[in-house]
């Protein structure tokens, strides 16, 4: 069934979800307030880089219109300055899993707007205000807002709660460059951590005018690079961030012989508070209006997070739509929408970038400092830019860092490839279940897992895999029965929330029941087991779970698989479907 929705903004999230909508068969009204050759010929915008999570969803979409022309980005790169100011006391890189890619926005918007009309999609062009939502909201069944810019900045609430910041913290400046020296040995996010003063990283980018780099300047209000009040010409905004770069890293410097603004637009400065809104308003009529990305949770770029979040955001409201049949979009299905991105993955991204604004605790130096010598603790942290859930729980807590230290000495010792295994075992394509039980004192556990697997039909056994340092592993151990839960194809959200260490799995944004023995199950899935917990066996770092099956349920869905690092749906065999 087509749907009429309206979305009010153009830029990444908005247009990505408009295209998908469209593409879906929707009647979608976008309210843009630059045409596409504005868009092309404007001031740039931001410091994007998307990594590899994020840029899935756009080639998903059939989005990916720059991959051949624009330099990758291999890895991350992390400097600390000495404290006598000679030298690095920290210094290390590692190669991302996957390559991240950063796009110019004048470049990226005007060439998706193109897209959107052409696909068939209906734009405006003009500033929405309260009055045009009102009106968008009669003509259309849901109205997302994507921009919290002008009259609308004010519509969505301040979450006090998630909001620890009531002023900004960074002075921002971004500086679009070519003629940079590469760095040695593979590209990355030169990230430069310089204690009570700011931050500096750079990387690859594609331009109006081609490759370049882009210059993003992090500044502790009031300290000395908070510095770019009184710069007045693009000129002069390289002269300043030239200036920054001697004083502060000189390693940077060194690189910027020879370089020069890619173009008079190419500067941008400002800075705003991190701040968490409430996902839905109300207008003056009464009728609600749902928030997205930016409007709902706008984060600090310090861990370059914006752009990336702005996609996941965009996947996770498509699903929703997609999902809803011709249900009406009322107030409490924007709340569950905007819960699924939040509690699944938004809240984890801004707690670690939090984290990174404020000084960093001793055991997150001891990390870093660590990640010279641990090569595999310098890729993990690293990938960890693809999906900052998986700092969790290490980058919080001294112990877990701790071990995870050790855990990384000891995988380097053994001089195998982890990060290339993993790949490798990757490239056996599985179901993906939950696997769910409750607790001695009746609280319900959860872990995504995709070791599951028959072991006997007589007698009905199955099995599965624990990590060994799983914070659930102890309820594991002592239930009596546990339950698997075999997730259908649009059920990945529910897969990431249970592979959250710390998540509130339980929280709302699965639908579950109580089964037998008490075994919390989730709806919606494909199947269902409830298995008596029969055996364990130690198995390096994980645990071999066996049960033996006493209830089972089976419904009718397409799997969720993942392959590669990456949740796919399956399709019938061309050759097969021939025969």
């Amino acid at each position: 069934m087509s749907r009429r929705i309206a979305i009010v903004g153009a830029g990444q999230s908005g247009l990505q979800l408009a295209l998908g909508l469209v593409g879906a068969g929707h009647e979608v009204t976008l309210v843009s307030n630059r045409t596409a050759e504005q868009f092309a010929t404007g001031q740039v915008q931001s410091s994007q880089c998307m990594f590899g999570n994020a840029l899935e969803t756009e080639r998903t979409l059939g989005l990916d219109f720059w991959s051949a022309a624009c330099p990758p980005v291999e890895g991350i790169a992390l400097a600390v300055p000495a404290p006598d100011g000679d030298g690095k006391a920290i210094d290390w890189a590692a190669r991302l899993d996957r390559p991240a890619q950063s796009v110019d926005q004048r470049l990226k918007l005007s060439g998706w707007l193109r897209e959107y009309e052409r696909r068939g999609g209906g734009l405006a062009v003009q500033e929405a205000g309260i009055d045009d939502l009102e009106r968008l909201s009669g003509e259309h069944e849901l109205v997302v807002v994507a921009t919290g810019k002008g009259e609308l900045g004010g519509l969505f609430a301040r979450d006090a709660e998630r909001s620890p910041y009531e002023t900004p913290q960074r002075a921002l400046a971004l500086t679009y460059v070519r003629g940079m020296e590469p760095r040695p040995g593979f590209s990355a996010v030169c990230f430069n951590l310089i204690p009570g003063i700011g931050e500096y990283f750079v990387f690859p980018a594609l331009t109006t005018n081609g490759p370049c780099e882009i210059m993003v300047f992090e500044g502790i209000p009031g300290g000395p690079m908070d510095c770019w009040a009184d710069v007045r010409s693009p000129a002069e905004h390289l002269a300043r961030s030239l200036e920054v770069l001697e004083r502060f890293l000189p390693w940077e410097h060194a690189r910027c012989a020879g370089i020069e603004l890619t173009d008079a637009k190419g500067v941008l400065t400002g800075r705003f508070a991190p701040t968490i809104r409430h996902p839905v308003a109300r207008l003056p009529s009464g009728a609600p209006v749902l928030a997205m990305a930016d409007a709902a949770v706008l984060n600090d770029p310090i861990t370059g997070q914006g752009s990336n979040n702005a996609a996941k955001c965009a996947e996770i409201y498509l699903e929703r739509v997609l999902a809803h049949g011709d249900d009406p979009f009322d107030e409490r299905w924007m709340q569950h929408t905007f819960d699924h991105y939040w509690l699944g993955y938004a809240q984890w991204v801004v707690s670690w970038t939090n984290s990174l604004l404020a000084p960093p605790k001793p055991h997150v130096l001891n990390l870093l400092e660590s990640a010279q010598e641990v090569d595999p603790l310098a890729a993990t942290i690293a990938n960890g830019f693809d999906d900052p859930r998986t700092f969790y729980p290490w980058w919080f807590d001294e112990g877990e860092a701790a071990r995870l230290i050790e855990s990384k000495r000891a995988q380097d010792a053994r001089g195998l490839d982890v990060r290339d295994l993993r790949h490798a075992f990757g490239q056996f394509a599985t179901g993906v279940t939950v696997v769910t039980a409750r607790s001695g004192d009746g609280r319900p556990v959860g872990v995504t897992a995709n070791s599951f697997s028959s072991l006997s039909l007589e007698p009905p056994l199955v099995l599965w895999c624990l990590a060994r340092d799983a914070a659930s592993r102890p309820v594991f151990h002592d239930c009596t029965h546990f339950g698997v839960n075999v997730l259908a194809s649009g059920q990945h959200h529910l897969s990431r929330l249970f592979a959250t260490s710390g998540a509130d799995k339980f929280g709302g944004e699965a639908e579950v029941r109580d089964g037998p023995s008490g075994v919390p199950l989730l709806e919606g899935v494909l199947a269902r087991f409830v298995c008596r917990n029969v055996r364990q066996i130690d198995a390096g770092d994980h645990v071999i779970v066996i049960g033996e099956v006493e209830h089972y349920e089976e419904f009718e869905g397409e799997p969720l698989v993942f392959h590669s690092g990456n949740y796919r749906i399956t399709t019938r065999h061309p050759e097969l479907e021939q025969a």
